[in-house]
């Protein structure tokens, strides 16, 4: 076969450019055993006690002095209503003097905290700090004469999807597991404000929370948090809190005790194609203020509703759940460039930043306009509204502190024979995380417009997720 001598260049320089592009992909390791044995001691077992409040017993109730109060108090037995609980987690050492890392729901509520390390020694830990918006906790502990092995943290930022990472941490108790994968996605919002997840597919089971992902060169890339899984066990769907974002809380929870986030000041909304052909911007990138606090960082600097963020700091706000990220890392104080679009035109103003644990603390973040606002839907037949405190009390609810809740279902309604119940927390529709109101109504909307008989909900309710379609036509 004679091939042409211009086309047998090009061939050649396409294989050249091929293999070149392929060079920068990082092989697969041949074993990941001399990296588990060098990081395997910096990872501690957590073990912690809980007093926790039982259920009621089911015993009868009589009126005080009733003779059968007497006869059924021999069944009751001594301190029942309370027990204590044992449960297990990991963690990782991040600094010889015994500071250790772990995640916040692992010892939330501990009576007693014990940290075991490789070789079996134990110590009591005192917690230093914690914040609960990242999961991110850091313990102490007196080595004494131990002589303790710590990790860096290394830059999540510089992860790429595809890349091979290390889990290593306490899963069902076991201790010291090793598992290994691959990055497969991040960046990833699961229903916080500051959430930046690395999503893996190396296997995270209970009992791994709060232990270290590593890269390849032994740096911590995130603290394993949560896995998707509809039994419990891993199905290759876990996720890590970012190193980056970590370390900046770690560092505040060292310095203070406490986190010190920037505050802003504004209420934002997300920005659909229709918003934004309204506004004459070009794509969907920004966030929509929808109000700011009266007095607030924001307020100050001349913000208004209906102005679009587009940068802060410098930085590109490609959409609403970029921007608390942004801004909550950003020391308080500082005075930062703001880029907002208003009335077609680009303006640049400064912001003083306040803190935001402050301002909750002052009950300046009280979400004044979207507090108690409802949305009816009666044709499906629900009602829904803002989360407030006495939604919180009412439901009894731990884990919300803001979102949308079902406020009331029609009996034999279309929303009834969904599933769909009063109280329950809607976490997303479709692939659309649920941030305020506007979501769910757009959401059936684009539905109606697609002609499609049901919507997809992702539900919480009295603590477990599940996912409810919800009859529109």
């Amino acid at each position: 076969m004679i091939i042409d001598c211009k086309f047998k260049i090009i061939i050649t320089t396409v294989i050249l450019l091929f293999s070149s592009s392929l060079s920068f992909a990082k092989k697969a390791p041949d074993s990941f055993a001399n990296l588990a044995e060098i990081l395997s001691p910096s990872v501690v077992n957590i073990s912690t006690t809980t007093i926790i409040e039982d259920r009621k017993n089911n015993l009868p109730t009589f009126p005080p002095g009733s003779p059968f109060e007497e006869f059924f108090k021999q069944f009751q037995e001594p301190n029942q209503g309370k027990r204590r609980a044992q449960s297990l987690g990991s963690g990782f050492i991040i600094d010889k003097k015994g500071y250790i890392i772990t995640n916040n729901h692992v010892i939330d509520n501990a009576e007693k905290i014990k940290v075991i390390l490789h070789d079996d020694q134990s110590f009591e830990a005192e917690v230093v700090g914690k914040d609960p918006k990242t999961d991110v906790a850091l313990l102490k502990i007196n080595p004494k004469n131990t002589k303790l092995k710590a990790v860096e943290f290394g830059d999540s930022n510089n992860l790429r999807v595809g890349d091979w990472v290390m889990a290593i941490g306490n899963p069902f108790g076991f201790g010291g597991t090793v598992t290994a994968g691959i990055v497969s996605a991040r960046g990833r919002n699961i229903g916080g404000s500051y959430d930046d997840y690395i999503q893996t597919d190396a296997s995270i089971n209970r009992g791994n929370s709060g232990g270290p992902l590593f890269d390849m060169k032994g740096n911590v890339v995130g603290i394993n948090t949560a896995i998707f899984s509809q039994s419990g066990g891993s199905v290759g769907i876990g996720f890590a809190v970012s190193s980056n974002l970590a370390k900046q809380v770690s560092d505040q929870l060292r310095k203070y005790g406490r986190t010190k986030r920037g505050w802003l000041g504004v209420l934002i909304q997300q920005i659909t194609k229709e918003i934004a052909e309204s506004l004459g911007l070009k794509n969907t990138h920004g966030a929509l203020v929808s109000s700011a606090t009266e007095n607030g960082p924001a307020y100050k600097a001349g913000i208004k509703s209906g102005d679009v963020i587009l940068k802060f700091n410098g930085i590109k706000i490609k959409n609403m759940n970029e921007l608390p990220k942004v801004v909550a890392g950003t020391p308080v104080g500082n005075s930062v460039k703001v880029e907002i679009w208003r009335n077609g035109k680009i303006k640049t103003l400064n912001v003083k930043l306040g803190e935001l644990e402050l301002a909750e603390n002052n009950n300046l973040i009280d979400n004044k306009q979207n507090k108690g606002l409802t949305k009816a839907f009666p044709k499906i037949g629900f009602e829904i509204k803002q989360l407030d405190d006495q939604d919180i009390k009412k439901y009894k609810l731990k884990d919300f502190t803001k979102g949308i809740i079902i406020s009331n279902v029609k009996s034999n309604s279309k929303a009834s024979k969904s599933g769909l119940r009063e109280g329950m927390i809607i976490v997303r529709v479709g692939q659309s995380e649920v941030s305020d109101l506007s979501v769910i109504t757009d959401a059936i909307e684009k539905a109606k417009k697609q002609k499609r008989n049901a919507l997809l909900m992702l539900v919480n309710f009295e603590g477990a997720d599940r996912f409810v379609a919800v009859e529109i036509f």
